[in-house]
């Protein structure tokens, strides 16, 4: 029988490091969705182990951004129903 891909990455436990790869992906690439009124200001860089990597040139934009991190954390979890992120980091370069 046919499976999607994404089926036969949740039901596959080698596959495991893959899927959290892609879902890593999946909020870099989705970050200017979650927060379009950051856009011109924040870039999402990576994500690895839970922890996002934020880029702004801006030093009182970072520490603006660190004030509002748990704040931040629940939307991204919130847009994807489940515990993607638990820690930001902010960067510079």
């Amino acid at each position: 029988s046919f499976k999607s891909i994404k089926e036969i990455l949740e039901t596959t436990p080698e596959l495991k490091s893959i899927k959290l790869l892609l879902e890593d992906n999946d909020i870099v690439k989705d970050f200017q969705k979650i927060f379009p009124e950051l856009k011109s200001i924040v870039k999402a860089v990576k994500c690895e182990k839970k922890i996002l990597t934020l880029k702004s040139d801006n030093p009182s934009m970072r520490n603006e951004l660190k004030f509002r991190e748990k704040e931040i954390i629940d939307k991204i979890n919130s847009f994807y129903n489940q515990e993607r992120i638990t820690r930001i980091k902010f960067s510079n370069k």
